[in-house]
């Protein structure tokens, strides 16, 4: 079983930490086969600093992360099942 990657033990919060570490991997390139480990933790500070300061989402009505969480009137679109609840999610 794999380890939540997140505080809350929650699975949507896990799939919006596994979508980021993709977007890192995919966008950012930072699965490369890179050796050095200082070039690699370079490299990923370098992605998280784009995708966190320049990257608009689509669920932050278009804006960064920082942006978003410095504005205080707009909310983070939520894409959850509106059919599940905490009492139909099997708690292990």
């Amino acid at each position: 079983m794999k380890a939540s990657m997140t505080e809350k033990y929650d699975p949507y919060e896990n799939a919006i930490a596994e979508r980021i570490n993709g977007i890192l991997k995919q966008e950012f390139g930072i699965a490369r086969n890179i050796k050095n480990i200082d070039l690699k933790k370079q490299l990923i500070k370098s992605a998280v600093g784009t995708y966190n300061n320049f990257r608009p989402h689509l669920s932050n009505h278009m804006l960064t992360p920082v942006e978003m969480h410095k504005q205080k009137k707009l909310k983070r679109k939520q894409y959850k099942s509106k059919k599940l609840n905490d009492a139909s999610i099997v708690k292990l």
